[in-house]
């Protein structure tokens, strides 16, 4: 065996090569720059046969050479006597594309750091790997990384690169402490969930401020980089949630447009309108609707919000000598469930929904259902002809952009899934107002088994919102008599359910036979405008549809009359089902 010197041009190719198919381009593009960079580390290896050299193994790295017009290269020439073994060549060649393992990633961080190191800056590194400046910085960003989590890593067990981020944007103080308790046992794989859930904060980007630089000052808000932030998005973002939200309110009441005004919001982060108000969900306010501003608790955005005072109720005359009593208007029944109560059903429907999202076991093609389901949600706006931003905005675009690196779709199915629940998370909500994605939540609840994360609702604070016949119902199906008063009736519900999870059928996600008819009849309903379209009736349905969609021009999406988004339709009294309660 003997090192020569020769013109990469005179190699000739293996005819028994083993590697038929090329490797790609990005490969080659890759082997390129790191030959362009530091050289031919590995010499390839061949015998000279009939006056000619040809290759055993290393058709690539000869290739590359010529592009990078090398005058000339080592060449490792095997001779003969070299092998004890027939069909040693062959069985080199196979091993040269098969026996290779990938670097760890904290490999890979070693080697930059030690690079760094050596005065190479990140630019250069990215040319001679052919890896972005960003792939390149995140691999830097592990020097935030706990020592044992590094070592952990490094026998294989990674993290996603949300996890990554997660656990390298918190503190040393904070990543030992959550590892002192999540720290696995010997030959067992970390739960990276239960950890980066332990360090996450919520962090807000730059790009929701409104506010400019003196308020930032003001309010002392200090901004970070985010290293694993996509390559097109402004990185910074602070962690100073409660200081981000007085700016943006305080730029908000400076900055208030005319005929504007402040709103605040509500326990239930849902925008608090003036007494009596009727929220509106059209797209443009009438010329007797206002404009409330408001910044918004989960999402740190201004938003607005349309409502409309109602017009002073003028009594009706007595007309005659009588009472009066046929002016007097009848008393509407109370249903049962205020709009509180509502609302409260709204957020325990979707803080179960989103938890069922992350933790719950769903197969792949229950996956992709809910994604499609998610879309058809009335809360979700899909907008055509973009030009590329949309990826790079918001929670939405983080997740597209943690599989789509180097604007390729990652094949990772592990990471596609995390990114699969997030989306639904990001899509699907049971809260009431304009968030609502109407029946498409509840039927993807059922199908997740979300029910499974309620809390129980055998509360003060649940069965508070109950009419006096509903509660009573309750009363009579959970096997407690009914008390004198509503108030005693639900302290007897509370103590019969003690200690026991008490799932009232109002916050369920299965529907009630009340609305299951409530869904046929609207469904019945826009079968027949179809009929009429199609029969020749078009341009009056067309009226007509403008008409009642002013307020509301989504709702045809969900099969609803215009009521504006989704409210639960209650079961007449008698149709309650009977609770559901089972020992936790």
């Amino acid at each position: 065996m003997k090192l020569i010197e020769i013109d990469p041009r005179k190699l000739r190719d293996n005819p028994e090569n083993p590697r038929r198919t090329t490797a790609g381009p990005e490969a080659d593009a890759l082997l390129l720059a790191n030959v362009q960079a530091v050289g031919i580390l590995q010499p390839p290896t061949a015998r000279e046969r009939d006056g000619e050299v040809v290759l055993i193994a290393g058709h690539r790295r000869r290739d590359v050479a010529i592009k990078a017009k090398l005058k000339s290269i080592h060449v490792l020439i095997r001779e003969d006597g070299d092998d004890v073994v027939a069909g040693a060549d062959g069985v080199r060649a196979f091993a040269e594309n098969m026996v290779r393992a990938n670097m760890n990633p904290v490999d890979q961080w070693r080697a930059v750091e030690a690079l760094v190191s050596e005065d190479w800056t990140p630019e250069a590194i990215s040319t001679a790997m052919n890896m972005s400046v960003r792939r390149v910085n995140v691999l830097r960003h592990m020097t935030h990384i706990l020592p044992a989590m590094l070592t952990q890593m490094a026998r294989g067990d990674m993290p996603t690169e949300q996890q990554l981020r997660t656990i390298g944007l918190a503190s040393a103080e904070e990543q030992a402490s959550v590892w002192k308790s999540q720290k696995p046992k010997r030959n067992e794989r970390a739960n990276w969930h239960m950890i980066s859930h332990g360090l996450d904060k919520r962090r807000v980007s730059f790009t929701l401020a409104k506010f400019g630089a003196a308020e930032t000052e003001a309010f002392g808000i200090v901004w970070e980089d985010d290293l694993f932030a996509p390559g097109d998005t402004d990185p910074r973002f602070t962690t100073q949630a409660d200081a981000f939200l007085q700016a943006q309110r305080s730029w908000l009441e400076a900055n208030l447009p005319e005929g504007g005004v402040m709103v605040g919001m509500d326990e239930y982060h849902r925008p608090q309108l003036p007494p009596r108000a009727q929220q509106l969900y059209s797209s443009r306010p009438g010329p007797n609707d206002t404009v409330g501003y408001y910044v918004n608790h989960r999402t740190f955005e201004v938003d607005t919000v349309l409502f409309r005072m109602p017009e002073p109720v003028q009594r009706r005359a007595s007309t005659g000598g009588g009472t009066g009593e046929d002016d007097v208007a009848p008393k509407a029944v109370r249903p049962d469930l205020t709009q509180k109560g509502e609302a409260m059903v709204g957020d325990l429907r979707t803080e179960a929904l989103h938890t069922a999202f992350a933790e719950a076991e769903i197969g792949d093609d229950a996956l992709i259902g809910l994604l499609v389901l998610a879309l058809a949600g009335k809360n979700v706006s899909v907008r055509s002809g973009a030009h590329g931003n949309d990826i790079g905005s918001g929670e939405r675009g983080s997740l597209a952009a943690s599989i789509t690196e180097g604007g390729v779709l990652t094949a990772d199915p592990a990471t596609l899934r995390t990114a699969a629940r997030g989306m639904l998370r990001q899509a699907l909500s049971c809260r009431v107002g304009f968030s609502s994605s109407g029946r498409a939540a509840r039927v993807a609840g059922i199908a997740v088994d979300a029910d499974a994360w309620l809390p129980t609702t055998a509360t003060e604070e649940f069965l508070g919102n109950l009419s006096k016949a509903a509660i009573e119902r309750t009363a009579t199906a959970t096997g407690v008599v009914p008390r004198n008063t509503g108030k005693a009736t639900r302290a007897a519900i509370v103590e019969q359910l003690k200690g026991r999870t008490f799932l009232h059928p109002l916050v369920c996600f299965d529907f009630t036979d009340a609305e299951r008819r409530q869904a046929e009849a609207d469904r019945a309903r826009e079968a027949e405008r179809t009929a009429l379209r199609r029969g020749g009736h078009a341009a009056d349905e067309d009226d007509a549809g403008d008409e009642e969609g002013m307020e509301n021009p989504e709702h045809l999406l969900d099969g609803d009359e215009g009521e504006g988004p989704e409210t639960g339709v209650m079961p007449p009294p008698g149709e309650v089902g009977a609770p559901t309660a089972h020992a936790v």
